[in-house]
């Protein structure tokens, strides 16, 4: 048998996975503002109230939005700064 064989899964740094994912995050002060009607305003905090951070169910409520979209109006709208 060869003794090179290679590996189907090539063996990964862990250090070098969490620098990867964390640099494609984008922190809130670099979010744009989103622009969403006030009776979308208004679904999404009734919704929330019955569902809680279910995005993907709330965004299925309104045309037109994702669930990350949602999600991260909800952040930026209700988000306390410190």
């Amino acid at each position: 048998m060869d003794k090179q064989r290679k590996s189907k899964h090539p063996k990964t740094n862990a250090y070098a996975t969490i620098v990867t994912s964390s640099s494609e995050e984008v922190s809130s002060l670099e979010w744009e503002e989103i622009a969403m009607t006030q009776e979308e305003e208004d679904l999404i905090c009734r919704m929330y109230k019955l569902v809680g951070e279910r995005w993907d169910l709330i965004a299925g409520r309104i045309p037109g939005r994702t669930a990350q979209v949602i999600e991260r109006f909800w952040v930026m709208k209700n988000h306390r700064r410190a």
